[in-house]
């Protein structure tokens, strides 16, 4: 999986619309092999992660929990900590 896709299911407040079509995005990229795609590609590749966006929203508004809702800076703080372990970083 690409590691700049997050997970965005049961975070309180919920994911946002930019989160999503940022996820869409990375998710096309990294199929596509494309960062930018060529002009003769572009439609094809903006369709992608319209339609992607669509139905990651249509997944996340589908899916059920019993779990608490995670708290967004919590999560935030223990990937930063997780990755000052792995590379050695000072946590902000």
């Amino acid at each position: 999986m690409c590691r700049s896709i997050k997970t965005l299911f049961n975070f309180d407040p919920l994911a946002t619309d930019d989160e999503i079509q940022a996820a869409s995005l990375q998710f096309v990229r990294k199929l596509s092999g494309f960062n930018e795609p060529s002009k003769a590609n572009e439609e094809a590749f903006q369709r992608a992660v319209t339609e992607v966006a669509e139905v990651a929203r249509h997944l996340l508004n589908s899916l059920v929990t019993n779990a608490e809702p995670r708290n967004r800076e919590v999560e935030i703080e223990r990937a930063r900590s997780k990755a000052a372990k792995r590379f050695g970083t000072a946590v902000d």
